[in-house]
């Protein structure tokens, strides 16, 4: 089954590799960290998506490796927003289209500000969402930053 982030892959005529994972019964827990510790990979590898809105209600969109956390001063300081917090985890589908734990940075209903950690450069590929949980894409970074607009940044703390 081909998700709303591989379709616009295979239109771009980028490449990736899809890995299926088992979702763990308690969603409380980090999902990107499970991914990689269930796939092998190394937590630098897994990149999680997270959504933030800032004071002037602009959402943007944070890629940054499993074991990591945003800075909000960087976050703040990239988004030019005297503050910036979490979206609540109850609005996740309804902005993007995908449910959380399945969060992709590419293919969300609109397209909005997208930073990807510059850590992700000294990678030959990373591994994100694919839109479903379970499911991950292995990409290039940069063909990443590519098919969602994205900037690298140095944002984690």
């Amino acid at each position: 089954m081909k998700t709303n982030a591989m379709r616009i892959l295979d239109s771009m005529n980028i490449g990736y590799e899809v890995l299926e994972y088992d979702i763990p019964d308690d969603l409380n827990i980090d999902i990107a960290l499970h991914s990689a510790k269930v796939l092998g990979l190394s937590d630098e590898q897994v990149y999680k998506t997270i959504i933030m809105i800032n004071s002037d209600r602009q959402y943007h969109v944070f890629c940054l490796p499993a074991g990591f956390s945003i800075s909000l001063k960087k976050a703040r300081e990239i988004t030019k927003s005297s503050s910036i917090d979490l979206m609540k985890t109850d609005n996740i589908l309804a902005l993007t289209g995908y449910i959380r734990g399945g969060v992709s940075p590419i293919g969300m209903k609109r397209h909005f500000p997208t930073y990807i950690c510059e850590l992700a450069q000294l990678e030959d590929f990373i591994y994100v969402s694919a839109g479903l949980r379970g499911v991950s894409l292995k990409i290039r970074p940069d063909d990443l930053a590519r098919a969602c607009s994205a900037s690298f940044c140095d944002f984690v703390q």
